[in-house]
């Protein structure tokens, strides 16, 4: 006897060999099988979903789930556009915690909403004798109080207060890490946010490092959150190459750096298990950081690498003879040169064909790397968001010829190149229908047109956030397909996006989100 039956449903299962179905049998979180196959079985549960299109669940394979929920319970001055309504924001916040000598962190920060970054001096005036610590939405830059770099070594570079990269982290450093718990319930609402997006599975992208970790016990919280019940989709964590360390291993084994125990990419289950090594390269084009072979627009540098070429190239190569998957962080054109030089290097030492190495983001991709990707096999784990959100400033500081080599759809399939979808949530908007849209009619929100060609049909944007997101994090043998075999994790869709008009698709109901054949949140 089934579990549950879905009837009644228009299932795209993105299966070639069975792409649409009327009915779907689950067995112990499991699909079982589709249309005459389950028919005639019984069930404990016959649910009729009333003539709704059903998908795959969504993988997100790059999100920031402590980062998105310490968001959502922080003070914000998303939104300002005036240096003293933020400041005014920051003041309250000060107000309410009334603690002086205590930390206070503001989120919703980005110098282009008010037009320049905001000072040291600025926010001295609002501090009342907390250390104030604004961090920049991009995640690769923050703007801290006189309390906070007096507590700074004097080699740390900033611009007024502001901290870019390594020097971001170097204030990180001097808070006391979250605690497990407070991390814990961070996950917890972020992943709920996830699942009523249809997501049900994703990639954690950087675990316990410098820039994006909030503890370095952080797989630990992780733990926590699912022995809490609090983590109700599948994740995968990436672990920051700063964590590696070292080791003394056998010659035979070729390992010159490592986790402890020798842990890497696989260990784990269904619910939680170890993914890529996260190695960053180059900072974020919000915050002008993502390393260029020529200078922004309008600017006089071409943004920053995060160390010296050589070794950000070792820690690549390093990561690779460890056995890890790579999942480098690369978003200007530069950082993505260091990158496949790298992991050219790496594979030329020890040949490693289904590492399935991927390039985080590739925000700006030149034609002529493209037949490098293809050739080196690595992914493009995109976020198509990015340009549904801040298009116009993107294209703005890339100028005519390169703004259509923004985050390619078209390009990288027309090289062979796997396009992987993802969000970098909580940096933007990361409802997974929204940049399908964005994938097929490459429109950023004011309606502009950015690189029209690189646009893609809806089936290959739902491929990206499907199957192909499945493959990037070694998932493809459960999940990715509506498959008899695969766990039953389904996203229940008001509409067909393949049916609707494109500007239609971001509006799409999710209706429900089923994760192991159960409906989440019953």
């Amino acid at each position: 006897m089934l579990c549950t039956k879905l009837i009644n449903a228009r299932f795209l299962t993105m299966d070639p060999d069975h792409p649409v179905a009327r009915q779907l049998g689950i067995w112990q979180g499991r699909i079982v099988g589709l249309d005459e196959a389950v028919a005639a079985l019984p069930a404990r549960e016959v649910i009729d979903l009333q003539g709704a299109t059903v998908l795959p669940g969504f993988i997100d394979a790059h999100v920031h789930l402590p980062w998105t929920g310490f968001t959502q319970n922080t003070t914000s001055i998303a939104g300002c556009t005036r240096i003293d309504d933020a400041l005014a924001i920051v003041a309250d916040a000060v107000a309410r915690k009334n603690t002086p000598g205590a930390w206070v962190s503001i989120v919703g920060y980005d110098q282009r909403a008010l037009g320049r970054h905001l000072t040291a001096a600025e926010l001295d005036t609002v501090s009342q004798g907390h250390k104030l610590y604004v961090l920049h939405d991009s995640g690769h830059g923050c703007v801290v109080n006189t309390a906070v770099l007096d507590l700074l070594a004097a080699d740390v570079p900033h611009d007024n207060g502001f901290l870019a990269e390594g020097a971001m982290g170097a204030a990180r450093a001097l808070r006391l890490p979250y605690s497990q718990e407070e991390v814990a319930e961070s996950i917890g609402r972020a992943a709920r946010t996830c699942l009523a997006e249809g997501i049900t599975a994703c990639a954690e992208a950087g675990i316990g490092g410098a820039l994006f970790g909030h503890t370095p016990v952080e797989l630990g919280a992780y733990q926590l959150a699912r022995e809490k019940g609090l983590l109700p989709l599948r994740v995968q964590l990436m672990v920051s190459a700063d964590r590696l360390r070292p080791v003394g291993a056998h010659e035979a084994d070729g390992i010159p750096k490592a986790l402890d125990l020798g842990l890497r990419t696989g260990f784990g289950d269904d619910w939680l298990s170890v993914g890529a090594l996260k190695i960053f390269t180059d900072g974020g084009m919000m915050a002008r950081t993502a390393a260029l072979s020529a200078p922004y627009e309008g600017l006089d540098h071409a943004g920053q690498l995060q160390d010296d070429p050589e070794a950000l190239a070792q820690s690549i190569v390093d990561g690779h003879l460890g056995g890890w998957q790579l999942a480098v962080h690369a978003i200007g054109d530069r950082a993505a040169d260091v990158a496949l030089d790298a992991l050219e290097r790496a594979q030329g030492l020890r040949p490693r064909p289904g590492a399935r190495h991927r390039i985080e983001h590739a925000g700006l991709i030149r034609p002529d790397q493209l037949p490098r990707m293809a050739r080196l096999g690595v992914s493009a784990v995109v976020q198509p968001g990015f340009l549904r959100s801040f298009g116009d400033d993107y294209a703005a500081i890339m100028g005519a010829e390169r703004a259509p080599w923004l985050y390619r759809g078209r390009g990288f399939l027309d090289h062979g190149i796997t396009l992987v979808g993802s969000s970098d949530r909580p940096v933007t908007d990361g409802s997974p229908l929204r940049a399908v849209q964005f994938m097929v009619e490459r429109a950023s929100a004011s309606g502009r047109l950015i690189g029209p060609d690189e646009g893609i049909t809806v089936d290959e944007a739902l491929h990206a956030y499907t199957v192909a997101g499945a493959y990037a994090c070694h998932w493809e043998d459960r999940a990715g397909s509506l498959t008899p075999g695969k766990r039953a994790d389904l996203v229940v869709l008001g509409d067909d996006p393949r049916g609707v008009d494109v500007s239609r698709i971001g509006d799409i109901e999710v209706v429900a989100t089923y994760v192991d054949g159960r409906e989440a949140g019953k």
